[in-house]
């Protein structure tokens, strides 16, 4: 199968935030105790927190995560977390059906994420609370002192704010799962006026307004149309998420989703445009697609688990191991962001360690990567600078959610800076090999190429504590410079990074 790639200096999509590779953690099964705390395992720092996850985090250089929820948040109260840990109540979450022990809060999550090289991205409860809890959250964490909330951060021993910049207004309120759960216009008036009062506290805040949970949702788009309709003028963002299944084993259709993903993106931009137009707006939102990720290895078991089970404290759950197949799927999701940067400011892989999650622990024991772990890390290392609108001519296939999936799915990052041009490719064709043509133009001289492949042949195959690097990224030799093309094979079923040195 041939391929031919056109990358041309004058056609550019956008600079890329840096928060599109995002993440998450959510007080949910082990992610927070036995992920990123837990003060008896042997790299335990003073503080509880696991160094040997710190160390896997900072390798992904993920510059921002949501926290603390997710559904968890919908009847969190914030105020749980903090003080005494010894005076800190022990809380039944109704989303996940566990307890909580409030162990770590605010401040100790802020620490963690200080050392992890990440910013906070914090949610306020708009499910089983309001704008006074979510008010006074942010005066406790973002105002210097002299006020009541303020002075008690001081009190519980942080002397200055933590500033943080981006907020979440509730999370997948229009998911009747959710506590609290509200119909558009409820949560549309809820959300602004919460808007309002943060704004008034402090008008360059980012905020972010929830969106539809996925788009089979029964009231999605008109959900998005009601909430900006009434929010537009006082928030940044909208968020979206999507979660990626294959429940049927086909990898073909699988891995056709991500076309699913960009009608998705696609429709939601088309309604903030809308509604911007209706409002006559200079005002421009946003998409942050605060929660994505394949999630379908343990999500039936686990349901059924969590009706049985009574209230129990950080549970295995949601722990889905990763195979090759899914590190073909992760690849073409952050694609679709990258082809999409100019309207996806943020994105967050949900979650972060052990739930649906990259970095996987063993309580007491190691810590290791997923396979996912590897085409996370690539990207978000090297998928820094300007998104290009690259010409793609190659042979495409008829899956259910669409009628021209190309095999190839590529996207190409500049980075100006550093003097590089870094393509992701995915081979979808499960059978033959793609020979790529990688045209180079207007950008000056080819110095030189390397291409990194992610291949195995069992796309079950799957990483563990005692085979780490069963599925990994290798360097390879057969991209050769022709001129100021590039040209090279990549093998079926396969992830590669073609990064040219100019």
């Amino acid at each position: 199968m041939d391929a031919r790639v056109t990358a041309h200096a004058r056609y550019t999509i956008a600079d890329i935030d840096k928060r599109l590779y995002g993440s998450f953690l959510e007080h949910l099964g082990r992610a927070i105790y036995t992920g990123i705390y837990e003060p008896d395992h042997p790299t335990a720092l003073p503080n509880g927190m696991r160094q040997d996850v710190i160390d896997l985090v900072r390798e992904l250089d993920t510059p921002v995560c949501r926290y603390p929820g997710g559904n968890f948040v919908s009847a969190y109260n914030w105020e749980d977390g903090i003080g005494p840990k010894e005076s800190r109540p022990t809380r039944l979450d109704l989303a996940w059906r566990t307890s909580e022990s409030n162990q770590v809060g605010i401040h100790e999550f802020a620490e963690w994420a200080e050392a992890a090289g990440t910013e906070m991205m914090l949610a306020v409860n708009l499910g089983s609370r309001g704008l006074d809890a979510a008010r006074n959250f942010v005066e406790y964490v973002n105002h210097p002192g002299g006020s009541q909330w303020s002075d008690l951060r001081r009190q519980n021993g942080r002397a200055q704010p933590w500033n943080v910049k981006l907020w979440c207004l509730g999370n997948e309120m229009d998911g009747p799962w959710q506590v609290g759960h509200k119909s558009a216009a409820e949560y549309g008036h809820l959300a602004n006026e919460t808007a309002k009062a943060i704004r008034a506290f402090d008008d360059k805040l980012e905020l972010v307004v929830c969106g539809s949970s996925h788009s089979d949702m029964a009231t999605y788009p008109q959900w998005e149309a009601t909430v900006l309709d009434a929010t537009y003028d006082q928030v940044d963002y909208i968020s979206l998420h999507m979660y990626f299944e294959n429940y049927e084993k086909k990898t073909s259709e699988f891995l056709a989703l991500p076309e699913k993903l960009d009608r998705y993106i696609g429709t939601v931009s088309g309604v903030i445009d809308f509604v911007k137009a209706g409002k006559r707006s200079k005002r421009d939102v946003k998409i942050s697609f605060d929660e994505w990720n394949v999630w379908y290895h343990e999500r039936k078991n686990d349901a059924k688990r969590m009706r049985e089970w009574d209230w129990p404290h950080a549970p295995v759950l949601l722990e889905d191991i990763y195979n090759f197949e899914d590190v073909l799927q992760v690849g073409c999701i952050i694609n679709t962001f990258i082809r999409r940067s100019d309207i996806v400011r943020v994105a967050c892989i949900a979650q972060l360690v052990n739930v649906i999650a990259p970095i996987m622990t063993e309580p007491g024991g190691a810590s290791w990567r997923q396979t996912i772990y590897h085409p996370f890390h690539l990207a978000s290392r090297y998928g820094r600078g300007t998104a290009l609108q690259l010409d793609v001519d190659c042979a495409s296939y008829t899956a259910d959610v669409a009628d021209a999936v190309p095999y190839l799915d590529i996207a190409g990052v500049h980075d100006g800076d550093a003097g590089t041009l870094t393509f992701f490719a995915i081979n979808r064709h499960g059978s033959e090999s793609a020979n790529i043509k990688l045209c180079v133009e207007r950008f000056g001289n080819i110095r030189s190429v390397e291409h990194t492949l992610i291949k195995h042949d069992d796309l079950e195959a799957r990483n563990t504590k005692d085979n780490p690097d069963n599925v990994a990224p290798r360097k390879t030799t057969d991209a050769v410079v022709e001129g100021n093309d590039v040209r090279l094979s990549v093998p079926p079923y396969s992830y590669s990074m073609i990064r040219i040195q100019l």
